[in-house]
Parts: structure tokens; C-alpha cells; sequence
């Protein structure tokens, strides 16, 4: 039987399989397209400034219908794709990348903020841990499988298959019915406002992303120097052993709030950001392995955490702070990547991984301050959290 959870999570797990299948195409194809590195930079520069800009829009949609703002959202993601299809031209390309990016931060908004009210409160965390489980294993799937789908049948296969994959989400969320929302009283979050705490949390989910920024970037060149010969089975290693750790956080999720309680956000911050900066240091490849699988787990639990904790606001204010940390999100993953670029150019791996995690700690180290003036001054006691986004 096709429960409500069933859909949900299949169907943004077969739609997050199509986009990572379609960033790896659509970038060798931008570059075939436009000849120069410089076209594939602007291709994804649009898709991230579109995602941004989505982002403070949906910041001001709180009490817009979510689900219907989700299947619009595969809609129209999926005509774009087929528009490039049929017209392959680097000016539709330029328009795809935005309907893409405003796509995928307006989806992930209100998947986000609507996750309570589609499947029931009393599911919502565990939901959000199967959304992380299945994006980390579609995001493998799909990095994976991208050159034998090209190989196979081109770009224009990719294309399509990510259509349907938009589609499969769509006719998924069709049949799901929102249902009343839940009244959540909380000091942190009024009438719609922002409190310190949530606010802390945004600024922390940004941090995050400038964070994963960085190993994201110097991954590709610290598997290099590791092995000359063979740098792609190094970072398959390093690649699969992540989403392991972040396919196995739902299922820790119970003990490690248990052990933690108010601090597990903070903690897991700070051990996703250690765990990832000791991988880059140039231990055994098992060694390293181990440590990124560590770096999932955390890494998992964290956005679980943070996502959660979000969504116990009102509705009005659940929806400003999620396309708020949407943007955070996409603001500092940006920015992240072009600092740590440049950053490789004058410093080593290690140094550039460790410097830029760096802010994620002081960022948990800053929610912790918060945390504690909260529960002295306000009253409030931090709940857990989760997310979900489809790169």
C-alpha cells in the first residue's frame, strides 16, 4: 500500500536521482556547448543566483500552498528539460539553469516546511532522516551512473530521464492531501518573526555549506595527489563511504539526541567538520574512508536535527525560516566554492579544508551561546531537527 510517507520519499528519492544524474551531463554538456570553462562557470553561476534569489522570494510565500508549489515546481523543471532537448542553444541553456535552480530551492522550501503537514507530526522526524537516507544514496546513484548514461545514449537521454524523474515527483505529490497544521507554541518564533535561535540556526546552516564547499572543491585535487594513477577510485572511496555515514543517520538520530539532548546539533557540527578535515591530512585511504563515513554520519544527523527543530515553528514562521536557510544555504556553498578555488592556489589541501570548516564550529559554538541564553532567558528548549534538498 502506498502510504502517504511511501510517496513522499519515493518520489523526491527517484526526483534527487534525476537532478545529480543531470548536474554531472549538464555541465560537460555546457562546456561542449560554449567551448570555454568560463560557460560551464556561468551556467552554474545562474543556477546558484537563481536558487538564492528563489529562496528570499519563498521567504515571502510563507502561507503558500506547499504542495502545489512543489508539483509546480517538477513541472516546470521537467519542461525545461525537455525544451533543451529540443532546442540546444546556449541562451535556452542559460534560461534552464534558472528554471532549474529556482526550481530545486523552491521545492526544497516547501518540502521542508511542509513535511508536518503531509505525513502527520508525529512522523516528521523520521520522515526527514528516510529524505536524507534517500538523497545520499540518489546523489551516489546518480553521480555514478552519469557516464554510462551518457555513453549510452547522450545528453539528451540524461535530459529526459531527469524529466521523468520531475514527473514520477509530481503525479507522487498529486495524490498526497495536506493536512490541518499543527499548532506549535513557541517563544522563539511568533507571529512570523525570527527569534535569536532560529536565527542562529540559519546562519549555522550557511556555514555548513561554505564548509562543505571546501571539501567538495579540494576532493577531486587531494585524490590526485594521493594517487596520480588512480584519483577516481580514491574518491569513490572517499564519496561512497559518505553517503554510507549519511544514509545510516536516521537510524542514530533516537540515540544521538538521547546522548546529547540540547547539544546535538552543536556536537555534530563540530564532529562532521573535525572528521572531515582529518580525511584531507593524507592518512591511508582506509584510514580517510572511515573518517568521511564518520563525516556522513554527522554530517546526516546535523541536518536532520536542524531541519526538525525548524519545523516545530508555526507555520508562517516555519516557511520564512526555511527559504531563509535555503538561501543561506546556497549563499555560502557559492561563496565557499570560489574562496576555496582560490584558496587551493596558495595553500594545501589540508590547510584549506581546516580553515573553512573552521566556521561551521565557530558557527555550533555560537548556537551553543544562544542555546543557553534561550533556556535561561526565554524559555526554550531546542528540539531536533532534519532536511532535505536535491543539490
Amino acid at each position: 500500500m502506498l502510504t502517504p510517507v511511501r510517496l513522499l520519499v519515493g518520489g523526491y528519492c527517484v526526483s534527487a536521482y534525476g537532478t545529480y544524474l543531470n548536474l554531472v551531463a549538464v555541465s560537460l554538456f555546457s562546456y561542449r556547448l560554449t567551448g570555454s570553462a568560463w560557460g560551464v562557470g556561468a551556467a552554474m553561476a545562474l543556477r546558484l543566483g537563481a536558487g538564492f534569489l528563489a529562496g528570499v522570494v519563498m521567504a515571502r510565500l510563507a502561507g503558500a500552498d506547499g504542495r502545489r508549489l512543489m508539483i509546480g515546481a517538477d513541472l516546470a523543471q521537467a519542461s525545461a528539460m525537455v525544451v533543451l532537448v529540443l532546442a540546444p542553444d546556449p541562451v535556452v541553456l542559460g534560461v534552464v539553469m534558472v528554471v532549474s535552480g529556482a526550481g530545486n530551492t523552491l521545492f526544497t522550501v516547501s518540502l521542508r516546511s511542509g513535511v508536518p503537514d503531509l505525513v502527520g507530526d508525529a512522523a516528521r522526524t523520521r520522515v526527514n532522516g528516510l529524505l536524507v537516507s534517500g538523497r545520499s544514496m540518489a546523489t551516489v546513484l546518480g553521480f555514478g551512473s552519469a557516464g554510462l548514461v551518457i555513453q549510452a545514449g547522450g545528453f539528451d537521454t540524461v535530459f529526459l530521464v531527469n524529466a521523468g524523474s520531475f514527473l514520477v515527483s509530481a503525479a507522487a505529490l498529486s495524490v498526497l492531501r495536506t493536512r490541518a497544521p499543527v499548532a506549535r507554541a513557541r517563544p522563539d518564533v511568533g507571529d512570523g518573526r525570527l527569534g535569536a535561535r532560529t536565527r542562529t540556526l540559519i546562519l549555522l546552516r550557511g556555514a555548513d555549506a561554505l564548509g562543505s564547499a571546501a571539501h567538495n572543491v579540494a576532493l577531486p585535487v587531494f585524490a590526485t595527489l594521493a594517487a596520480p594513477d588512480d584519483p577516481a577510485t580514491v574518491m569513490t572511496w572517499l564519496m561512497t563511504a559518505w553517503a554510507v555515514g549519511a544514509v545510516c543517520a536516521h537510524r542514530v538520530m533516537a540515540r544521538w539526541s538521547a546522548a546529547f539532548g540540547d547539544r546535538a546539533l552543536a556536537v555534530g557540527t563540530c564532529l562532521m567538520s573535525v572528521s572531515f578535515v582529518l580525511a584531507f591530512t593524507g592518512l591511508p585511504t582506509p584510514l580517510s574512508a572511515c573518517l568521511m563515513l564518520l563525516a556522513g554520519l554527522a554530517d546526516g544527523v546535523t541536518e536532520i536535527c536542524c531541519v526538525s527543530r525548524l519545523q516545530e515553528s508555526p507555520p508562517a514562521a516555519r516557511g520564512r525560516a526555511m527559504a531563509l536557510t535555503a538561501s543561506a544555504e546556497t549563499a555560502g556553498f557559492a561563496g565557499g566554492t570560489l574562496l576555496a578555488s582560490a584558496l587551493l592556489g596558495l595553500l594545501p589541501v589540508a590547510g584549506v579544508v581546516g580553515a573553512m570548516h573552521g566556521v561551521p564550529v565557530l558557527a555550533a559554538c555560537a548556537l551553543l551561546l544562544s542555546g543557553k541564553e534561550a533556556h535561561h532567558g526565554e524559555g526554550v528548549q531546542p528540539g531536533a531537527g532534519a532536511g532535505v534538498d536535491r543539490g
